[in-house]
C-alpha cells in the first residue's frame, strides 16, 4: 500500500505543492499551472535515490538554497510517474547541467525522437524546477512553461547567476 503525502510550500515564484509516494518525492507543481497535480503511469525511482521518509523536507531544504542562489546539492529522492517515453524525456532534463539550455529540437535529435513529442513530454514533468523542464527552449528562444514565462525567465536568470535570489 503505498503512502501519498502533501506540502504547500511558499516560494519567491509563488506557492508550490510538493507530493511524496513511498518516501520520494513524486510531484512538485506551482499552483494552477498546466497539469496541475496530474500523476500518470509508474513511478520509476531515479538511480541511486533510496526512500527517505522525510522526502517533502528534503524537497523544500533543495528548493530553499536553490532559490537563494546557492547549489542545492544532490537531489531529494524522486520517482518519475509516466510513460516509458516520458521517463526518457524527463531522463534527459536532468543530464542539462545548470544554467545551460537545450531546444526541444536538440533534445529530440538525442532521443531519436520529435521536437513535437518531446516537447509533449517536457510539459508534463511532474517535478518541475528539480527535473529542470525550465532549461528547454524553442529554436527561436524563450517557449511555452507550464508554470508561465515569467517563472521559468526567473529560473533561467536565477541559475545564470544574474539575480543571487528570486
Amino acid at each position: 500500500m503505498s503512502t501519498d503525502r502533501q506540502r504547500l510550500l511558499p516560494s519567491p515564484l509563488g506557492d508550490i505543492l510538493l507530493q511524496a509516494r513511498d518516501g520520494r518525492l513524486v510531484g512538485l507543481w506551482f499552483m494552477g499551472q498546466a497539469h496541475f497535480g496530474r500523476l500518470s503511469g509508474p513511478a520509476l525511482p531515479l538511480p541511486g535515490s533510496a526512500s527517505d521518509p522525510h522526502a517533502l523536507e528534503a524537497a523544500a531544504d533543495w528548493l530553499g538554497r536553490y532559490f537563494r542562489g546557492e547549489e542545492p546539492g544532490p537531489l531529494p529522492p524522486i520517482s518519475l510517474c509516466g510513460t516509458p517515453f516520458q521517463q526518457r524525456v524527463w531522463t534527459a532534463l536532468l543530464a542539462i547541467p545548470r544554467g545551460e539550455v537545450r531546444s526541444y529540437g536538440q533534445l529530440a535529435a538525442a532521443l531519436s525522437s520529435s521536437p513535437r513529442a518531446v516537447g509533449g513530454a517536457v510539459a508534463r514533468n511532474p517535478i518541475s524546477i528539480l527535473v529542470p523542464c525550465h532549461r528547454v527552449v524553442g529554436a527561436g528562444g524563450l517557449t511555452g512553461y507550464a508554470g508561465g514565462l515569467d517563472k521559468k525567465q526567473a529560473l533561467l536568470s536565477l541559475e545564470r547567476g544574474e539575480s543571487r535570489r528570486i
